[in-house]
């Protein structure tokens, strides 16, 4: 059990540094290839915070617990809302400026409603894992689309601040890149070992596991990122990171993890808990963050509060049904 719990920490200290260091020597390496600073922040900042998500789940389906993917998914998008967005409200009240991210919400909202209607029949096929993951790739072609023809966007201008103040060479970016993607691969294999572990000692379900401290885990480094570019002021990375992980959450996590191992008998509790929650919250971003009248949206240290105790009750009503199924 102590060495269960000794995995978990672990895994999630080093997850959190080397996602860091991953985002950061990706970034680097892309800026001195050429590629746009906007494309840089749409992109290279939302797959890279995502990275832990994607590995951590990868590996969970191909060592048979895809019950764990799934969960890490699903609870990672209602951590990243309810939890982080919450959070770095409180620390400094969100203002959404870019354009690129009020298009992204609504796009949000829809890959959300699409997930919905693949879990409706309990199942999700090799087919449809194939159809997210096309949904993926599409997505990472609008972004360069929208990167291109969103020159002068105030995600831009703040993408451009953090690259200034993270500059490194080209060879330490790779070696960075490198560095960061092998430990974010350790870190994860650590953690779904522990996490299956704990699992199995208490008799809690995998899905149970993923949606609560496998999230929370493999959600850190958005958290982080957040929190210090709201700090900054540079509020539309704060809530884009968010947002972009969200999107790949759904279509690449999920997309990869039932390629790798489909299932069948998915408990209705996961559409009619979960998914629910997850499309609430989605909703209530959409409200906040998108702005009406004219008027930039904003997310307010009271709406963050609101946010917190979300994911408060959330959590507490899933540790009154720990064992769950699945």
């Amino acid at each position: 059990m102590i060495l269960y719990l000794l995995s978990i920490i672990a895994g999630f200290v080093i997850l959190v540094w080397s996602a860091d260091k991953f985002v950061e020597g990706a970034a680097s390496t892309a800026k001195h290839l050429g590629m746009p600073s906007l494309l840089i922040g749409i992109l290279i900042v939302g797959f890279g915070t995502s990275a832990p998500e994607m590995v951590v789940s990868a590996i969970a389906a191909m060592e048979g617990n895809p019950a764990l993917a799934l969960g890490n998914a699903l609870g990672s998008n209602i951590v990243n809302i309810a939890l982080i967005l919450g959070i770095t409200a409180i620390v400094a009240p969100i203002t959404v400026n870019s354009k690129i991210v009020k298009k992204e919400i609504p796009l949000l909202l829809l890959i959300v409603l699409a997930s919905g209607y693949l879990l409706f029949d309990n199942t999700l096929t090799f087919n449809e894992g194939v159809i997210l993951l096309f949904g993926f790739f599409s997505l990472i072609g609008w972004s360069i689309f929208a990167a291109i023809k969103g020159k002068g966007d105030a995600l831009e201008s703040e993408m451009d601040n953090e690259l200034i103040e993270h500059a490194m060479s080209l060879k330490s970016g790779i070696i960075w890149l490198i560095i960061g993607l092998v430990l974010l691969i350790a870190s994860s294999r650590l953690l779904v070992w522990g996490a299956v572990g704990i699992a199995t000692e208490f008799g809690v379900s995998d899905l149970i596991i993923g949606l609560t401290i496998v999230a929370l885990g493999t959600s850190l480094p958005e958290l982080a990122a957040s929190v210090i570019a709201a700090r900054k002021g540079e509020h539309d990375i704060a809530i884009g990171n968010v947002v972009g992980s969200n999107m790949f959450n759904i279509l690449a996590v999920i997309g990869i993890a039932i390629v790798i191992a489909p299932m069948n008998n998915i408990p209705f509790e996961v559409l009619q808990r979960d998914w629910l929650v997850m499309l609430s919250l989605t909703i209530a971003l959409l409200v906040m963050a998108y702005g009406f009248k004219g008027k930039d949206g904003k997310i307010t240290r009271i709406e963050g509060t609101i946010l917190i105790v979300c994911y408060v009750a959330y959590n507490t009503y899933l540790g009154m049904n720990l064992t769950g199924t699945l």
